[in-house]
């Protein structure tokens, strides 16, 4: 992974590391994890002992010291399984230089493509591959742009371009994904069952609400952060003004974007789901403005709710998301 600069005090306080779906792929922040350390002690000595507990390898849970993640294991001209962060937002999958090495693939320069971040857009090389599997998804013939980094150290994107008629299961507590064929099967017992519409990108957008506030949701499991438009924001301090802090925003891309926090009420999607929050980001995204939503209000909800559920279906045949709480009730998430 690509260093990069340590962020003072302040910004760390202040800096949301970032990602979400692009016109040509998602731009996908990174993500630092650390083993936790517990103090222990015996009679008469302290000691501090390191306590590590198997990392998931796929899919793991937003707790408090990390945001969750769907890595998926993906075949590419046969070798593997390499971890592609699943991105939902996103219409095209990517790979990072290191997997291109491995495959013993060159970059080519000449086909270079402008890839968007949330914030930002950069100029990346491409590479051919013979073919992508996971599960029932096949593609052939791909070419695919070169990225530094993905999401939590991933060794990609896997974009939704090949997911119009899957059904992706997606079990948090587990460490389980799966991506089959979608054969129309409702929602197993003790789901709630959400309808989706579909954006530009093939976007999976769902109805919600912010407070009283009527907001559009995009589904985005490869953005680490929930952020609202500024038309959401708007609407917020009509009904409760209040101060903002200062926030600024940073995609793989590099590019900075200041941002405001504001608290906010509660986030509701269908009558069963709610989302607390202390506070949520809004910003002017150039991302809203690619897809044609500044106008109306719209959140772009990441893995830091998402990765609080049980279990996710994403069941892109029959337009629905089918969602399981961690303890089976309509409950706060976090």
């Amino acid at each position: 992974m690509r260093a990069h600069p340590a962020p003072s005090a302040s910004e760390r306080r202040s800096t949301w590391a970032a990602t979400g779906a692009a016109l040509l792929f998602s731009a996908v922040a990174w993500t630092a994890e650390t083993p936790p350390t517990t103090p222990g002690s015996d009679p008469g000595e302290l000691q501090e002992f390191v306590i590590t507990a198997p990392e998931p390898r796929y899919v793991a849970s937003t707790r408090r010291d990390r945001i969750g993640r769907i890595w998926t294991p993906v075949l590419i001209n046969g070798q593997g399984p390499f971890r592609l962060a699943l991105d939902t937002g996103s219409p095209s999958s990517a790979i990072r230089a290191e997997v291109a090495a491995k495959l013993g693939i060159v970059a080519d320069a000449a086909d270079n493509v402008r890839v968007r971040g949330i914030t930002g857009t950069s100029v990346v090389s491409t590479v051919r591959v013979d073919s992508m599997i996971v599960g029932d998804m096949s593609l052939k013939g791909t070419r695919l742009p070169v990225i530094a980094d993905a999401f939590g150290g991933a060794d990609g994107i896997l974009g939704n371009e090949g997911l119009r008629d899957k059904r992706i299961y997606i079990d948090f507590v587990n460490d389980f994904v799966s991506i089959r064929l979608s054969r129309d099967e409702p929602a197993p017992e003790g789901f709630f069952t959400i309808p989706i519409t579909y954006g530009k990108d093939y976007l999976p957008i769902v109805d919600a609400r912010v407070g009283r506030i009527p907001v559009k949701a995009i589904i985005s499991t490869g953005g680490q952060s929930t952020l609202g438009n500024l038309a959401t924001r708007d609407l917020l301090l009509e009904r409760r003004r209040q101060d903002p802090t200062e926030e600024t925003i940073l995609d793989v891309t590099e590019t900075r974007q200041k941002a405001e926090g504001y608290r906010i009420a509660p986030i509701s999607i269908g009558e069963s789901i709610r989302i607390s929050m202390p506070r949520m980001i809004f910003a002017d995204l150039s991302v809203f403005e690619a897809w044609g939503m500044t106008a109306e209000p719209t959140l772009l909800v990441g893995m830091d709710a998402l990765g609080l559920l049980d279990t996710l279906i994403i069941d892109y045949r029959r337009a629905e998301l089918q969602i399981r709480m961690r303890d089976g009730t309509p409950k706060v998430l976090f």
